[in-house]
């Protein structure tokens, strides 16, 4: 399988990742994107992001757990595989995990299709897209960290091999999600943890709470 281009924490600046406000150093207070999402109107989808090379797109409106829009991403098929355009506005700044969950609803306070006993937001949305294939940081659903600068606007541009049309689009759909903190991809070696990462890194990698959610949709 392949894998996507940029899954590096350290090198999501630099490699196909465009994370908006990165600068050498890490500099949050660099120049914002150049075209604000929510600048022609209410919302960050009123700016669509690109698109890739002209394949059939598939769009997620991101909202929070207010129900209101903070976001749009677009999922093109391209040459190299899908690629994912994400801008968002109004989030906390920082790096924030960013996956593709393996089910299309986003209900805030909601119980997970796993385990119904268990609920809390966005959970409807379920795990990543092939959480049960492998540890977390090989799961097709995983992308690169999402950066928003202090303006609370953010932008993001990755290729995967990892995610297909069919798989985006079959029998329960999938979501789009940004989750509260930055994913350390489950790289905890055990020089800091004897017996490695526990089994909540290897899920999720750390990324804490599910802030914004869309639907995938045709």
């Amino acid at each position: 399988m392949r894998r996507p281009v940029a899954t590096s924490v350290l090198s999501a600046c630099a490699l196909t990742a465009v994370l908006g406000g990165c600068a050498a150093g890490g500099d949050e207070a660099s120049s914002p994107p150049t075209a604000d999402p929510a600048a022609a109107g209410s919302g960050a989808a009123a700016g669509s992001p690109p698109a890739g090379d002209g394949g059939a797109r598939l769009t997620a409106r991101l909202v929070d757990l207010e129900g209101a829009e903070v976001g749009v991403a677009t999922l093109t098929e391209t040459e190299g595989g899908m690629q994912v355009d994400v801008r968002v506005t109004g989030l906390p700044p920082g790096f924030h995990g960013f996956h593709v969950h393996a089910v299309g609803r986003c209900e805030p306070d909601s119980p997970s299709p796993a385990d119904p006993s268990m609920t809390g937001d966005f959970l409807s949305a379920g795990g990543h897209i092939g959480a049960g294939e492998a540890d977390h940081g090989e799961h097709a659903g995983d992308l690169p960290l999402l950066y928003v600068t202090e303006a609370g606007t953010g932008r993001l541009t990755a290729v995967t091999g990892a995610l297909t049309r069919d798989r985006l689009t079959d029998e329960d759909g999938s979501a789009v999600v940004v989750h509260a903190g930055r994913d350390n991809y489950a790289n905890v070696p055990e020089r800091y943890a004897a017996g490695g990462p526990d089994e909540m890194t290897r899920n999720t990698g750390d990324a804490g709470g599910r802030i914004a959610c869309g639907a995938v949709e045709g």
